[in-house]
């Protein structure tokens, strides 16, 4: 995206592949999309350093931490926000000063900073660890899409690009159903190949020049894959805890009480040029693993050297929030791996 043009996209509910067993379709609908503001010229952020806990190839690397102490964020490298976001010290984990308030007004799709973005050194895996907590009356989008909160994009993208429009794209979020429920996505929608005719089309037999999300065939059991029209096009698949994790009333795991998240993803191998089925997804809550996939493909042998570079906070609710809502985040660690 050109600096210095303003791209907000919303897209209409068109319809989503959801697939129970390989290339298992039924049609549903969907929408999907988030806004992008690009300023003029880009904002200060700064190289992101790296230390490790051991001097071996296996040693876990930090490649960033925010504890939301002051608001310098732009000095520490956060960068494309469209006001300081907002810091609040009413709210925050033990040990802790201030926590990240992201608040949606009745029918806002984001809140009022927008989002914010932070380079890291590229790495094909990348653990994410953060505390959240929501108001009591939160209901996410009343949708079973939505809302966006983390974004992780690859190396190949570019530092400005549009979400939702990438070569590798990760997701972290929880959709809210009278409770949260965890849900890692993964989508490539530049990845995908229309030569071969109008997708949805199965090319994984045919061809490595393709995405994994959806419109060019999803190899994965178990996962709800969307593709449609934007234009051009976009497709995503997405994993979803089988239960509620964030609950609703007071007790362990309340929605209203500071819990800890951790994802991990590992990028799947390329061997002889063809994509293997071994990627990693992984998401826990509380320290209690609740999604465990060794099966997912993020590449084909067409990116083998794609990496994950940037990591975006960027809270979304396409149709507008239902209510006056908020959540705080806290202590985010990005590394290499679970510690």
């Amino acid at each position: 995206m050109p600096f210095g043009f303003k791209l907000s996209h919303r897209l209409s509910r068109l319809w989503t592949v959801a697939l129970l067993l390989p290339f298992a379709a039924i049609i549903t609908c969907v929408g999907d999309q988030h806004p992008i503001t690009a300023p003029s010229q880009p904002s200060s952020r700064a190289t992101i350093p790296i230390t490790s806990t051991a001097g071996n190839s296996n040693a876990v690397v930090e490649l960033l931490r925010e504890d939301f102490g002051d608001t310098g964020l732009g000095s520490r490298g956060w960068y494309d926000y469209a006001a300081t976001p907002t810091l609040t010290d009413t709210t925050h984990i033990a040990g802790s000063t201030h926590a990240l308030e992201i608040h949606f007004a009745v029918g806002a799709t984001t809140p009022p900073w927008g989002l914010t973005r932070r380079l890291f050194t590229a790495s094909p895996t990348v653990y994410v660890s953060y505390w959240v907590r929501y108001s009591a009356n939160w209901v996410g989008s009343r949708q079973l899409y939505h809302p966006h909160e983390f974004q992780i994009m690859s190396d190949m993208d570019g530092d400005y690009d549009a979400l939702a429009n990438s070569w590798m794209e990760a997701y972290i979020e929880e959709n809210y159903q009278n409770g949260g429920i965890p849900r890692l996505s993964i989508q490539d929608s530049k990845a995908i190949n229309t030569s071969y005719g109008a997708p949805p089309i199965n090319l994984i037999s045919v061809t490595e020049n393709r995405s994994i999300g959806g419109c060019n065939g999803v190899a994965e059991p178990n996962v709800v894959v969307s593709c449609f029209s934007f234009p051009p096009w976009y497709n995503d698949k997405e994993i979803s805890a089988p239960q509620v994790w964030f609950q609703p009333t007071p007790g362990p795991g309340y929605k209203g009480n500071w819990n800890h998240v951790e994802a991990y993803f590992q990028i799947n191998s390329i061997v002889g040029g063809i994509a293997q089925a071994d990627g990693v997804a992984q998401y826990w809550f509380n320290g209690t693993l609740v999604i465990d996939r060794h099966d997912i493909f993020f590449r084909t042998g067409a990116r083998p050297t794609i990496k994950f570079q940037k990591f975006i906070m960027a809270p979304y609710i396409g149709d507008g929030s239902p209510v006056d809502q908020t959540m705080w985040i806290d202590n985010l660690i990005v590394a290499t791996a679970k510690p």
